[in-house]
This record gives C-alpha cells, sequence and structure tokens, in this order.
C-alpha cells in the first residue's frame, strides 16, 4: 500500500504515535461484534467494555506487547497529556490474544470530552518474556520512548478508531411552531 494512502498516515498515527513501520502479524480488534478498521468511529458507550483481540502469529514461543493510547487527551487542540495510556499488555503468545499475557495497566475506557480523538492500538514483538514493564502513571505515555527503552524495535501491527463525546442528553428536543 502506497505511504500516502496507509490509513496510519492519513490519520497521522505514523508521526504523531509511531515511525513508519511494516506490518507483519496480524491484529484484530472488537467492540462486541464491531470490528475496528483503521479510521472507524465508535461512540463511548460502545468502548466501554474491554475489547476482544486476536494476535496472528504461528509460534507460542514469540511474545507481544500490546499498548493502546490515546495521542488526544485531554483534547486534539490541546493535547497536554499525550500519549494517554489506556491498556498495556505484556507477554501474549503468538496465535493467542491479551487474555492469554499479563495485564500491566488494565484497559480503562475512553471517555472523550472535546473534539474527536485517536485511539491506537499498537502491537510489538518483544525480545523474549518478561521483559517489559509499566510505567507508573498514564499520561504523557511515550510509545516510541516506550518501544525504545524495551529494545521492542518498530511495531509489527497497529490499528486506530476514532471516538468523540455523546452528543444531547436523550431527552426529546421542543420545537416550536409559529402560527400566522
Amino acid at each position: 500500500m502506497a505511504r500516502d494512502r496507509d490509513p496510519l498516515v492519513v490519520g497521522r498515527v505514523i508521526g504523531d504515535v509511531l515511525e513508519p513501520f511494516t506490518s507483519c502479524v496480524s491484529l484484530r480488534v472488537f467492540y462486541g461484534s464491531k470490528e475496528v478498521n483503521n479510521g472507524s468511529e465508535f461512540k463511548p458507550s460502545q468502548i466501554v467494555n474491554q475489547p476482544r483481540v486476536d494476535i496472528g502469529g504461528q509460534d507460542l514461543r514469540t511474545f507481544y506487547t500490546l499498548v493502546m493510547v490515546d495521542p488526544d487527551a485531554p483534547s486534539p487542540s490541546d493535547p497536554n497529556l499525550k500519549e494517554y495510556l489506556h491498556w498495556l499488555v505484556t507477554d501474549i503468545p503468538g496465535s493467542t490474544g491479551p487474555s492469554f499475557g499479563q495485564e500491566v495497566m488494565c484497559y480503562e475506557s475512553p471517555r472523550p470530552t472535546v473534539g474527536i480523538h485517536r485511539y491506537v492500538f499498537v502491537l510489538f514483538r518483544q525480545l523474549g518474556r518478561q521483559t517489559v514493564y509499566g510505567p507508573g502513571w498514564r499520561q504523557n505515555f511515550n510509545t516510541k520512548d516506550f518501544a525504545e527503552l524495551y529494545n521492542l524495535g518498530l511495531p509489527v501491527a497497529a490499528l486506530y478508531y476514532n471516538s468523540q463525546r455523546e452528543s444531547g442528553s436523550g431527552g426529546r428536543t421542543r420545537t416550536t411552531t409559529t402560527r400566522s
């Protein structure tokens, strides 16, 4: 796929969160029955619960780290908490999912309040088991620095979706009519 048409480039995930890379492991993420595709839209009510994640790879002796971040926290116009770490799972065996790994930072459901936020899932291949540890906080996480610190190299897969605050209070809107 041409770099200028790559949805990770178009969505500024490459650049804001990641360096250019070539995906070589399948990564599928589902909220309920809805699959995450790059740039897809999810309402906050759809992303409350931890997603199901399926990771490719042929070898159960290969381990992966899954990172989920919001590079737009607290708002896209002033992302001074970026990247906000929503989820971190290490030691995931190939061809399984996060439930088989070590959840280092539990899933925190996204709650965008202002603007459209990108939520990015990044998968790294680990050098070995129990070689990656979590930070002591969620705000101002940096995926590139994290990967460098633990010698993770470039990602092997990534996906992102968009979400924004659900509008309205749930009540009916009142309409007025004028009589002539």
